[in-house]
């Protein structure tokens, strides 16, 4: 099954410990980022491979309708699943590009630290967790 949002993404990855005279994203940080998020996308990557396969193995043309409608409910899932993950894709290929620019870990609407237990948490957070806040509420406004 794949990773769950709030899960740590990739198995065996500790999380970072910096050091006490540490400065925030150093290169050091930013090689364990990179390393976690290449990790990340080559499992999610892989994930899409098997679905690709299983789906062209059992892609049975049953006879009984029952059957064929509970594949097909099987695959649309299956298939969600994989939209989600290629979203997430998306979204890692975007914080290695803060990698690469050197705006990774910075909040994209205040500029502050996400701090490395957040980013560790959620590797490809772009806000930090009170503009994320302000963002939910803002949000939940809408809806209601």
């Amino acid at each position: 099954m794949a990773p769950t949002r709030h899960a740590m993404p990739v198995k065996g990855f500790e999380p970072y410990q910096a050091g006490e005279t540490e400065e925030y994203m150093s290169d050091e940080q930013l090689e364990h980022f990179r390393q976690l998020l290449l990790a990340w996308k080559r499992e999610l990557q892989e994930e899409v491979e098997r679905t690709v396969h299983h789906m062209r193995d059992d892609a049975n043309n049953h006879a009984d309708p029952s059957d064929r409608a509970t594949q097909e409910e099987e695959f649309a899932l299956e298939l969600r699943a994989r939209d989600r993950e290629r979203k997430l894709i998306r979204k890692i290929d975007q914080a290695l590009d803060g990698i690469r620019t050197g705006d990774y870990g910075y909040c994209e609407q205040c500029g502050v630290e996400i701090g490395l237990r957040r980013l560790e948490a959620r590797p490809t957070a772009t806000l930090c967790i009170d503009c994320k806040s302000l963002e939910e509420i803002r949000e939940r406004q809408r809806v209601a």
